[in-house]
């Protein structure tokens, strides 16, 4: 094989490789409501993460060392519905998407961040964890009590 179909098999493997890897990423909701009606026609739960992505430590490392990992991502897509609700120093919000990030937090008493909410289908609290100190999903996975 010559070096030139060689570079453009092995480029193309590695864009076939990137666009897979994206693929499987679980989509993050921002409406609780689309959540829960997701979740009722998949029949599955709801994960809701309060969050401070830009100025949370804790936040940042929960999101690298678990939501962006392939092992949460195959659970993720097969058990959960997704729901970001976050409240960012940086990033620009609408004042619809503050408000509505406020009230869900009001709802379910987030005293910080992070703090994950499992819920059915319905919107009942099942458990929560605050906090995230390491471990992975593996760890969240426990505390949680997900099935397997």
């Amino acid at each position: 094989m010559n070096t030139r179909l060689r570079h453009w098999l092995c480029a193309c493997a590695v864009v076939l490789g990137s666009w897979l890897t994206t693929a499987a990423e679980p989509v993050w909701l921002e409406d609780l409501p689309q959540a829960l009606e997701k979740a009722k026609a998949e029949k599955k739960q709801v994960l809701v993460n309060f969050t401070g992505s830009d100025w949370c430590g804790f936040c940042i490392r929960l999101k690298k060392d678990v939501f962006d990992g392939k092992e949460f991502a195959e659970y993720a897509n097969k058990r959960l519905v997704l729901v970001e609700v976050d409240f960012p120093r940086k990033k620009q919000q609408s004042e619809a998407r503050k408000s509505a990030n406020e009230k869900l937090s009001n709802q379910y008493k987030v005293e910080g961040f992070p703090t994950l909410v499992l819920l059915d289908a319905n919107g009942k609290e099942l458990r929560r964890m605050v906090g995230y100190s390491g471990g992975g999903f593996a760890t969240v996975k426990k505390r949680l009590r997900l099935p397997d």
